[in-house]
């Protein structure tokens, strides 16, 4: 069994910052990639940036350059660093890990971004 659990969100006013982290735990052998989504009130939920186990990255036009992901395989733990954040990055944000041909998600962490 495997869980997903994100943690770092809160309130933050526009131009701050927040990390926000996601840690992968129970029968883990190997991660493959690892990615965040989020949902904002009354939307589908979206890409955001994803991480493969060589550290390849991708992510969203509309935040690149303002979030960087990186992962640290030892403790099976993926983050995203936040800058310059917008009223409009309001949501919650889930991480996934993909192990196994299975995609595990968490329950997510709400980040609000205040004008």
């Amino acid at each position: 069994q495997v869980q997903v659990m994100e943690s770092g969100g809160g309130l933050v006013q526009a131009g701050g910052s927040l990390r926000l982290s996601c840690a992968a735990s129970g029968s883990i052998f190997n991660i493959n990639a690892m990615a965040w989504y989020r949902q904002a009130p009354g939307k589908q939920r979206e890409f955001v940036a994803r991480i493969s186990s060589g550290n390849s990255t991708m992510y969203a036009v509309s935040v690149k350059g303002r979030f960087t992901i990186s992962r640290d395989n030892a403790e099976n733990t993926v983050y995203l660093q936040m800058n310059s954040l917008k009223p409009e990055d309001t949501a919650v944000y889930y991480c996934n890990a993909f192990i196994r041909f299975n995609l595990y998600w968490g329950k997510g962490t709400l980040v609000t971004v205040s004008s």
